[in-house]
């Protein structure tokens, strides 16, 4: 599951985060699920590019949301979220959950009853009763399950494309995916704009990046494995580091490995 944000600065308190990947029947929708508890409350944090939709529930009596994809770092002066699960969309999942187009989350936040109506108030309540984490993403893997309508708004070439970006070993360029799709790159680009809201290009460095952090969460990481994940070499991973995260990679390296070991 990609990264959502960060705090800004190193917390006194641990954030923990348990995550898991969901059933491999779910796969084409769901990239993963965490349950996450954050030492502090009102900690500021820098929200990083993404690629996908984040569904969270917060069971501290916050509006459970989705977060949309954005191609650039933001910042938030307080994230009120507290103790939850958060679970990332692929476009198809969220079609097939909400029946609405990625498009439409994109660059914005929006509360999950104006998408779910009153599943959403179920989905959260019991989230919230169970147990622990085992239930509570046993639960998640029923009722998305139940829930889950792969036709609703799906565009197949599109979402054959958007899952062929996060490939490593994808294609290296729009023209090529094109190619590989026996269509135009204009037919691609439109289709994104249609589905994801966001060109493949930025799609793909998106997911070029967020690579580069997972790859940099690992214990045994080093600074120069992020090189394998598609960068050209090291000015090429400088320059997309700043774009993305307004970090050096040595800073974002050290920051990404103190918050992972922080969180247990």
């Amino acid at each position: 599951m990609a990264i959502h944000s960060l705090p800004t600065r190193p917390q006194a308190e641990p954030y923990e985060m348990t995550a898991r990947l969901p059933p491999p029947w779910l796969r084409p929708y769901v990239l993963g699920w965490a349950g996450f508890r954050a030492g502090q409350a009102d900690r500021s944090s820098r929200m990083l590019p993404l690629n996908a939709a984040t569904l969270i529930v917060d069971f501290t009596g916050l509006d459970a949301i989705v977060t949309g994809p954005r191609a650039a770092v933001t910042f938030s002066a307080r994230s009120p979220w507290r103790h939850g699960v958060a679970l990332g969309l692929t476009p198809a999942g969220m079609s097939a959950l909400t029946g609405a187009p990625l498009r439409e989350v994109t660059g914005t936040t929006v509360r999950l009853d104006d998408l779910m109506g009153a599943r959403a108030e179920e989905l959260t309540g019991r989230l919230t009763a169970a147990a622990g984490w085992a239930e509570r993403f046993g639960l998640l893997e029923e009722r998305l399950t139940a829930w889950l309508r792969p036709g609703a708004g799906r565009d197949e070439l599109v979402m054959r494309a958007w899952s062929r970006l996060q490939d490593p070993a994808g294609p290296p360029t729009i023209a090529a995916l094109a190619g590989e799709l026996g269509v135009s790159r204009r037919h691609v680009e439109l289709g994104f704009r249609r589905v994801v809201g966001l060109s493949p290009k930025t799609v793909a460095r998106i997911a070029r990046f967020q690579r580069t952090v997972d790859t940099w969460r690992r214990p045994q990481a080093r600074l120069d494995t992020a090189l394998a994940c598609g960068y050209a070499d090291q000015s090429h991973l400088a320059r997309e580091v700043r774009a993305m995260a307004e970090m050096t990679p040595k800073q974002l390296f050290a920051f990404v490995q103190y918050t992972d070991r922080l969180a247990g």
